[in-house]
Formats: C-alpha cells, sequence, structure tokens
C-alpha cells in the first residue's frame, strides 16, 4: 500500500505520524482515491468527510499546478517578444501582451483563493458557507471549488453590490 499526502505545499504537508495534523492531515492510500461518480453518489450525511476533502484538495493542487504553469509560459513568451518594425504589428503585440498580463493577474487572484481553499479544508470549515454556515453543495464546488458562499448567500451579495455599487 503505497501512502501519500494530499499537501504538497510544505506549510501544509503531514508529517505521516499517528496522530496526523490536528485537523485532518488526510493521509490516502493511491489506490483508493475518489472519483467524480463515487463523489457524487455519496449520500448527503457524508458531506465533506475525509475522502471528499482529498479530493477537492488534489483538485485545488492541480488548479494550482496549472496556474503556475501558465504563468511561467506567459513569462517565457513576454521575455522573447521582438520589437516589429510596422506599427501594426507593435500594436497587435501590445495588445496580446495586455491580454495575457490580464490573465495572469486574474489568475494570480485566483492562486489566492485556492490557497485560502486550502486553509479551509486543514481547519474543517471547506464546504461551508462562511455567511450562513450552512453546506455550500457539492455540485457548486465542483463548479468552483474556492467557494466560500453558498448559493443563496451568494445571490444576496450580487444583489447588494447591484444596489448600492461596492
Amino acid at each position: 500500500m503505497q501512502l501519500g499526502c494530499i499537501f504538497s505545499h510544505p506549510a501544509l504537508a503531514c508529517t505521516h505520524s499517528q496522530h496526523c495534523c490536528k485537523s485532518i492531515c488526510l493521509v490516502f492510500t493511491m489506490s483508493h482515491t475518489l472519483t467524480l461518480q463515487q463523489l457524487l453518489a455519496m449520500p448527503a450525511s457524508d458531506y465533506m468527510n475525509s475522502a471528499q476533502l482529498a479530493y477537492f484538495a488534489r483538485l485545488l493542487q492541480a488548479l494550482k499546478a496549472e496556474i503556475s504553469a501558465n504563468a511561467a509560459h506567459t513569462g517565457e513568451h513576454l521575455r522573447e517578444t521582438e520589437d516589429a518594425a510596422d506599427p501594426a504589428d507593435r500594436a497587435t503585440q501590445e495588445e496580446v501582451r495586455t491580454l495575457e498580463l490580464r490573465a495572469r493577474d486574474r489568475e494570480r487572484k485566483l492562486l489566492k483563493k485556492i490557497h485560502g481553499a486550502l486553509r479551509r479544508i486543514e481547519d474543517g470549515s471547506y464546504g461551508y458557507c462562511e455567511e450562513t454556515g450552512e453546506a455550500i453543495g457539492l455540485a457548486r464546488l465542483l463548479a468552483r471549488p474556492t467557494a466560500t458562499l453558498c448559493v443563496e448567500a451568494q445571490e444576496r451579495h450580487e444583489r447588494r453590490e447591484r444596489q448600492f455599487g461596492h
């Protein structure tokens, strides 16, 4: 049986001791990794059990790795751009550069949310609405793994933003 810790970040890494991390460490066997179908088939009473938390931690770690790879690719691409002689070509290059930087900025913000979600997994609050304490729900977390609000609380928040312009 091969053991591994779902947290690859050193601050979240497990020591694999008898009484792993005070919250949920989540040491798991590689052969018993939860699939999406198994996750969705679980009863509501199993909401945010250790297997589900491990599933979302792996999902978040994969997103984090993808963002890091994108950032490295953008860095390389931005360093290799040449100055074009034609003004139209220069304008196109500048527009592409601006779009890439904007995308990386969005990914940087998402990375902060991913780190927050991993912290919530560790402290046991992941999957529960920060406003109401109710379950966010698997469907919403699969669509947006960094969600901190249930659908109803998110809708209230968005209504307030539209109403008050914040």
